[in-house]
């Protein structure tokens, strides 16, 4: 493949004399003398080894080849300028896409007000949301595949950085019409004879139950596993059993029939975070909502605090939290 040797000037040159049929018309629109105008046309054509106008004293007049090259200039001159404005609507937040890798009890806890503030305010910036596990959340920031996400687990892996936004309780799923729907909190002992329904082995959710439970003299039995959360809250919202799991696992969708108590001796507690790759710039419009979910989970860690100090004290307290 032969050296391409000349540049955007002389193409700018080309297309100029190609619309004007004149050196001297063209020269004056480029702001440079007419000479130096005929230098970028023969270095052009010499470049390409092929005539592009046909010049005579009285007039200027593209080539057949000249013709075809003229269609291909301006394509690659009008992509070209598309691309710069791209660039510069990605700084500027005005498109783009974000990629957020999420544990989906997130979505229903931290997405909605936060999506809905940043598509009101970048309304050509797509968010591509991936419900998963918390492993492949995991999996897809660290592959690069994500921006960030909302997950639980990467704390302790060095290639991450983990933001806490969040501490949840373990608390124990049942329908609201269960014996035990009264009480205010549940001991795993006072639970040992209910039919347990759980996710399996493989599920992060589990891992964090069985180190959490390793010395407690009696475990309860689970009657039947299933692979994903929303199988286990289908099952227990049916009265098949009771389940053990984080208290963001309740749904709004579900709080009518399925209520959650929370799970004490031992308490059991997890800590959803925003995670991000180290050493990895995150692209403009993520940070911006990386760091709006980040503000909204700061904003009602404060409110639940004063909600706390408020109880504490005696005065009455909002217990709503989001």
């Amino acid at each position: 493949m032969s050296r391409i040797n000349y540049d955007l000037h002389d193409l700018r040159a080309f297309v100029a004399v190609a619309e004007r049929n004149s050196f001297r018309q063209a020269a004056a629109d480029l702001f440079i003398s007419q000479p130096a105008l005929s230098r970028r046309i023969d270095k052009l054509e010499e470049a390409l080894g092929v005539r592009l106008f046909e010049r005579t004293t009285r007039r200027v007049q593209l080539t057949n080849v000249g013709q075809v090259f003229l269609a291909n200039v301006r394509d690659a001159l009008n992509g070209l300028e598309d691309a710069v404005l791209g660039v510069a609507d990605l700084a500027a937040h005005r498109t783009g896409t974000v990629t957020l890798a999420c544990v989906p009890s997130a979505i229903w806890h931290f997405l909605p007000d936060v999506l809905k503030r940043f598509t009101t305010q970048f309304p050509k910036i797509r968010v591509r949301v991936h419900d998963e596990s918390a492993q492949d959340v995991l999996n897809l920031v660290l592959a690069g595949e994500a921006d960030f996400g909302i997950c639980f687990t990467g704390a302790e892996n060095p290639e991450i950085l983990f933001q806490p936004i969040y501490v949840e309780s373990y608390v124990l799923a049942m329908r609201r019409d269960h014996r035990l729907a009264t009480r205010k909190k549940l001991s795993w002992k006072d639970t040992v004879d209910e039919r347990y329904i759980s996710v399996a082995k493989s599920s992060g959710n589990r891992s964090v139950l069985d180190a959490a439970l390793a010395g407690v003299e009696k475990h309860p039995w689970i009657s039947c596993e299933v692979n994903h959360v929303s199988g286990v809250l289908a099952l227990v919202e049916s009265g098949l059993g009771v389940a053990a799991l984080p208290g963001l696992s309740i749904v709004p969708d579900r709080q009518g029939t399925v209520i959650g108590i929370p799970l004490v001796a031992p308490a059991i507690e997890r800590t959803l975070g925003l995670i991000s790759k180290r050493q990895r710039a995150m692209p403009p419009a993520a940070r911006t909502l990386f760091d709006l979910l980040l503000g909204q989970a700061l904003l009602a860690q404060s409110g639940r605090q004063r909600r706390r100090l408020s109880a504490q004290q005696g005065a009455p307290a909002n217990t709503h939290d989001a």
